[in-house]
């Protein structure tokens, strides 16, 4: 558990993008993000399609990293 929530912390991180500025970009509350960012629960499939949706209305090149890093193992491996 907790590729994607690698993957989107770290962009996060990365971009600085708050847990805040992300749900408002995706319409939902805070402490889902919170919960992926914190490996505490996965998003599903359709839901890592609206968190790349939400950080392309952020920054394109952040959702670019997101699914990059989601799909690249050793990239996700070495965080």
């Amino acid at each position: 558990m907790g590729k994607a929530g690698k993957a989107l912390g770290q962009v996060m991180k990365s971009y600085r993008i708050s847990q805040n500025r992300l749900a408002d970009a995706m319409g939902i509350d805070r402490t889902n993000i919170s919960r992926w960012v914190n490996e505490v629960r996965d998003p599903g499939a359709e839901t890592l399609l609206e968190i790349r949706n939400g950080l392309r209305q952020i920054d394109r090149a952040a959702a670019e990293e997101f699914i990059r890093l989601y799909l690249d193992d050793s990239e996700i491996d070495s965080m």
